[in-house]
């Protein structure tokens, strides 16, 4: 996993975990990202299994914290582009499935990594009204004294706001996956992107 990808799922941990709601639901985007990152990553620091890599402890941190604050719908679709409104819906599901499953194992091999990172968060970004397009910005200060800058885009459906794309240094997650989803779908079609992500989730599986 190249470092990227380490900044990236950091970043989905640290932005997208949580418990749902009624109150977390009501809650403006930036302060319940502040909420849920110290509850993420006090939990990892303080778990000694998680921090030695027990893969069942990192799952069910994930399944727990993650998940619910993600829309991989959205996020899917958007990474698929023009081919997304070309499958079928028995096709966009698959790769729902599978586009989730890829990053619930990326999030998963990094947790353990976290160590004494803190967080620091910038005013966000768009009307405090709307319910869509809004930036949460934030920096991940590393124990060397580097800082990554984190932003997440997010909307807010009926169970609350969710995370959408997330970003490092100006380059967008979904952006980053769309090039190789048309690399793929190009070569075999929507099955064979699916194809693809189901046999990469095989190997990470193991």
């Amino acid at each position: 996993m190249n470092i990227l990808k380490k900044i990236f799922a950091l970043a989905a941990i640290v932005g997208a975990a949580g418990f749902i709601n009624t109150a977390s639901a009501q809650e403006a985007p930036d302060a319940l990202i502040k909420r849920i990152s110290t509850d993420v990553l006090d939990t990892a620091k303080a778990d000694k299994d998680i921090q030695a890599g027990n893969k069942k402890k990192i799952l069910a941190l994930v399944q727990e914290k993650i998940l619910p604050y993600v829309d991989f719908q959205r996020m899917t679709s958007l990474a698929a582009g023009q081919a997304w409104r070309e499958a079928t819906p028995e096709q966009q599901a698959q790769l729902i499935q599978e586009f989730r499953s890829l990053l619930v194992y990326t999030y998963s091999g990094v947790i353990s990594s976290v160590k004494d990172q803190k967080i620091t968060f910038a005013p966000m970004r768009g009307d405090a009204a709307a319910t869509d397009g809004v930036e949460v910005r934030s920096q991940v200060i590393q124990p060397r004294g580097d800082t990554v800058r984190l932003n997440y885009r997010m909307e807010k459906l009926d169970s609350g706001w969710k995370i959408y794309d997330i970003s490092i240094l100006g380059a967008w997650l979904v952006e980053t996956y769309k090039g190789t989803f048309e690399s793929e779908i190009a070569k075999g079609g929507m099955a064979g992107l699916i194809k693809t992500l189901a046999d990469k989730n095989k190997v990470l599986a193991n």
